[in-house]
């Protein structure tokens, strides 16, 4: 069975948009957006768009490829200090700022990303946080199939801060066991074909193959590669789509979970400033 994320999204955002308005939900989420990377271009109007759709206002902070690390400190500090629901400092930044610093001075309760040290944290000791959305965005669409979690032997292939690493912690505080698997792992077919959910996030071209992947298995690709124009996923999916179970198309799997989660996250932490 093919995992449709664009599905999710959509019922997702339909359940939102409905709590928003009968809640009176007033959210309002910052993007900071330093230089003239035509990719983050693209993601915000993305976020932007899917934002407005649910009625969350969005306000843009532009900053030209000169701008200091000062600069931006200085809108967070403000940003921190408002009613404003979230923020996010889109990556990457021009060199000279140092992204991780400045994402780090964001409060945690107003963290939308959920990458903040506070927030990590909390994933780590297994306290309530706000979720990456890529991660939110996978165990979303796990539980929206009813694929099981607790008890499942789960194989993550890709150690990053965004997905990898986040992910291993919020899937073992769901009772799942974790193998975190990566480029210097030894025999990797043989770790990957125990997994009864596959997760893989390398951006590596049609790394997982058949041969790695257990029949009646969930296989969530995560990974994206784009070669000539044309984007690719971690996972052969032809070859792979007739031995799983359950599979994530890419595009259209995991990519729309991660949109959908921005806004899960704002509705979040603005119920939770309103106690």
């Amino acid at each position: 069975m093919i995992l449709d994320g664009k599905k999710v999204r959509d019922e997702i955002l339909s359940d939102l948009r409905l709590k928003i308005a009968t809640k009176n939900l007033n959210i309002t989420l910052a993007i900071l957006l330093v230089g003239d990377d035509e990719a983050s271009k693209i993601y915000i109007k993305n976020k932007e768009k899917y934002c407005k759709s649910v009625g969350i206002n969005v306000l843009k902070y532009v900053f030209n490829e000169t701008a200091t690390e000062e600069d931006v400190i200085e809108v967070i500090n403000d940003l921190n200090d408002s009613d404003i629901t979230g923020i996010i400092l889109q990556s990457p930044v021009p060199e000279g700022i140092d992204f991780d610093k400045c994402s780090n001075l964001i409060k945690p309760e107003k963290d939308v990303d959920g990458f903040t040290k506070d927030n990590i944290y909390n994933l780590y000791l297994g306290k309530k946080t706000i979720l990456p959305c890529t991660v939110k965005g996978i165990i979303k669409l796990l539980e929206y199939y009813k694929i099981p979690i607790s008890g499942s032997n789960v194989v993550i292939v890709g150690r990053g801060n965004i997905v990898g690493h986040p992910l291993s912690l919020a899937l073992e505080n769901m009772d799942a066991t974790v193998t975190l698997a990566h480029s210097k792992t030894k025999n990797l077919a043989q770790i990957t074909k125990n997994a009864d959910i596959l997760i893989s996030a390398t951006g590596v071209k049609h790394l997982i193959t058949k041969d790695m992947v257990k029949y009646g298995s969930t296989v969530i690709d995560v990974g994206v590669t784009r070669v000539d124009g044309k984007i690719y996923g971690d996972v052969d999916f032809e070859n792979i789509k007739d031995i799983a179970q359950f599979i994530t198309p890419n595009p259209g799997g995991v990519g729309p979970m991660t949109v959908a989660m921005i806004i899960d996250n704002l509705v979040e932490m603005e119920e939770r400033k309103n106690g």
